[in-house]
């Protein structure tokens, strides 16, 4: 399709917005010397373009989405109409907190929810993404070791199987990473854990259920190492989508956490957000917390609140309380899915990945073949190597059954992966379809390899130069040399 510059005529217009009625009164800056080559089209073509662009684009709303460890599922349209509601889109920040009890009784509450869902005893909603509740956690850390005067407590031990945010907000941090390997059986070595845990442990970062699906029975064996040696546990909440409301983290050893709302919580995530990653944590860190908490006033009146900062917070990690409206989301869902929905939810989640696997594992190879979580892990070396058919290959092919491809090449512990997280918001029928899907593709790589490495067909481009794209990216139009 045309690009909206390439169906720019010099003189189209359309009115969008009415004359200006006020006297222009523009700053004594610089400003531009000539306007900006914006695109002249009629709104009937701009309407068209935009539809154009949606036709292909893909998303839930198109089909199944199993990308792995990024938990994209179905998020109720309920949720997103209570965001919207004229009382939480009509405030502003800087407003009296006696004008907006509403908003305040809002995170009150969701705060009550999560830390009953986590175990911990408070939370802040400043983080405006996951990496960012990494980030603040380690710095509750941080404080912590300085407040008691280890601040040689340099070193933050992570997984090999760990996302890649969390050796990126240790290093951000001012820590240094080590790596804990992986067993036979996916979980971490206990013994290479007690080799690296010492007087410069600062802390360790875990995913539990981890990246590759599994959940680590030697959780409790695990923390209590790392608590022995002085540090403090980190639970990275990226996974919560497979245990929520069936293990809490504070009750097996770990001290802080993020939650991805726009993961576990129903907010659509992607495109760059928005996102809300708020961190909760025991007690005996709550004086570290960023930013301004809003409270109750004194009188002990429902109607009072009153804004305080922490005793020795770090300072604000955003503006005042993050994204709220993505609070205002995860509360409505939590509403509606109630006591006994929010363990269903990771029942149904656990069961969707294990039926996937249980029906494809005869044909593809797990790289852990036992039960899982929320989301497994394929190992197709086998493949790479007989047949010359890759990951890469099969997560194309998938694209000509109307499916988006599973992660790929992730978690770098497993060669030629593929990761599949269904989500609990599948149909079974769903489900069949994709698992028919993966085994006509396997079919395919016995009887014809070159055709499924020759995959998509029927997607409006084919293969793309995907290492030109990311190392030399066009951004801008080319006007032919025009200024």
């Amino acid at each position: 399709m045309k690009l909206i510059f390439e169906r720019s005529v010099p003189g189209r217009r359309m009115s969008l917005f009415p004359e200006c009625d006020v006297e222009e009164c523009l700053p004594e800056v610089p400003m531009r010397e000539a306007p900006p080559r914006l695109p002249e089209v009629s709104e009937n073509e701009l309407d068209r373009h935009y539809t154009a662009l949606a036709r292909e684009a893909r998303g839930l709303n198109d089909g199944f989405y199993p990308l792995g460890s990024c938990t994209m599922k179905h998020n109720p349209l309920l949720n997103e109409r209570m965001a919207a509601l004229e009382g939480f889109t009509g405030v502003h920040p800087l407003q009296p907190a006696e004008t907006v009890t509403g908003c305040t009784e809002v995170i009150d509450t969701l705060e009550k929810y999560l830390k009953t869902i986590t175990g911990m005893d408070r939370v802040t909603f400043q983080p405006a993404a996951g990496s960012q509740g990494e980030f603040t956690g380690l710095l509750l850390i941080r404080a912590y070791h300085e407040a008691r005067g280890e601040g040689e407590r340099n070193e933050i031990l992570i997984p090999d199987s760990a996302h890649g945010t969390n050796p990126a907000s240790a290093a951000m941090a001012g820590y240094r990473v080590v790596e804990l390997v992986s067993d036979e059986n996916g979980m971490i070595d206990l013994e290479d854990l007690r080799q690296k845990a010492g007087p410069k442990t600062a802390g360790l970062m875990l995913t539990n259920p981890n990246t590759v699906g599994i959940f680590d029975t030697d959780i409790r064996e695990i923390t209590a190492i790392v608590h022995n040696a002085g540090g403090l546990c980190y639970y990275d909440g990226a996974n919560l989508n497979a245990v929520i409301g069936l293990v809490r983290p504070g009750d097996i050893g770990f001290d802080v956490t993020h939650l991805n709302l726009h993961k576990t919580f129903s907010t659509p995530h992607g495109g760059g957000g928005p996102g809300a990653g708020p961190v909760a944590c025991k007690s005996f860190l709550a004086e570290y917390l960023p930013g301004l908490r809003a409270v109750r006033g004194e009188a002990g009146s429902s109607d009072t609140w009153q804004y305080v900062w922490e005793k020795h917070s770090i300072g604000n990690m955003t503006g005042f309380y993050g994204n709220f409206l993505i609070l205002v989301r995860a509360l409505c869902y939590l509403e509606s899915l109630g006591r006994d929905g929010v363990p269903e939810l990771a029942h149904n989640a656990v069961l969707n990945a294990n039926y996937m696997m249980a029906k494809l594992k005869d044909i593809y190879p797990m790289a852990y073949d036992r039960i899982c979580m929320h989301e497994f892990v394929m190992n197709l070396d086998s493949f790479h190597e007989k047949a010359h058919v890759s990951a890469l290959d099969v997560a194309k092919a998938l694209l000509d059954f109307g499916i988006h491809p599973p992660t790929m090449y992730f978690p770098l512990i497993v060669p030629e992966a593929l990761m599949v997280e269904p989500t609990e918001t599948e149909s079974r029928e769903t489900l069949d379809g994709a698992i028919a899907a993966f085994r006509a593709i396997y079919e395919a790589m016995v009887k014809n390899p070159e055709r499924v490495k020759a995959t998509p067909a029927t997607t409006p481009v084919r293969r793309l130069d995907e290492v030109t794209a990311a190392r030399k990216p066009v951004l801008k139009y080319d006007f032919g040399g025009a200024e």
